[in-house]
């Protein structure tokens, strides 16, 4: 298959994984059938990587967890887990808040080749500060993996209605060897989906980790 024709053939599919998702973004807007979501996150659970999975077992993709936020924006909120330097340099959702889970290290894994992260022991505590146990969060970070561990530890501090967008803010990787995109973030997710977002923060949005003593 020539590039031009594998560019087009990824468009399309694309397009078509777009179409569906807001197909299923309205079904819930206008009321699905008693089970048929529970079917649907039991769906998803199943076609989740393990690292993705949650205990809650509440799933939504970037456009339905956009859908749900505009239906009912005064109860529901998205909550954008990623580091500062990813809201600023990667871009955001202007209406999220921003409540990092992680810091970003500067100690090189030369086994894992990454900068790895450490969880900042007050996420919890400052979820609290802008959401109740009762309060429907959509949890997002950049592919589903954060936001997931996320869920999992609201969950464990009583939160019951959280949700874990599972594409993130870039989305999923290109994985076919020979697409001229393959390992970029160009498969789904908030900015490819193509939803509203801003490099610009908003400080009032921002709940940010306590200051350590040095």
């Amino acid at each position: 298959m020539s590039k031009q024709r594998r560019i087009r053939y990824q468009c399309r599919s694309a397009a078509r994984r777009s179409l569906l998702a807001v197909l299923l973004a309205c079904m819930a807007s206008f009321g699905m059938p008693a089970g048929a979501s529970e079917d649907a996150n039991e769906q998803a659970n199943s076609r989740l990587t393990a690292a993705k999975q949650t205990t809650l077992g509440l799933y939504v993709t970037a456009l339905e967890a956009y859908e749900m936020w505009k239906a009912a924006p005064d109860t529901v909120k998205i909550v954008d887990v990623r580091t500062p330097e990813e809201f600023i340099f990667v871009g955001n959702p202007e209406m999220a808040w921003k409540v990092p889970m992680a810091g970003q290290s500067d100690q090189w894994d030369a086994d894992k080749r990454e900068f790895p992260m450490t969880l900042l022991p007050d996420f919890v505590e400052r979820v609290r500060r802008i959401a109740g146990p009762d309060d429907t969060l959509l949890v997002m970070c950049r592919s589903g993996g954060r936001s997931a561990l996320a869920v999992n530890l609201l969950a464990e501090d009583g939160f019951r209605k959280v949700y874990s967008i599972t594409d993130g803010m870039e989305g999923d990787s290109v994985k076919d060897p020979d697409s001229v995109f393959v390992g970029q973030r160009l498969v789904n997710g908030w900015k490819n989906s193509g939803l509203p977002w801003t490099y610009d923060v908003d400080p009032e949005r921002m709940v940010l980790p306590a200051k350590r003593a040095d």
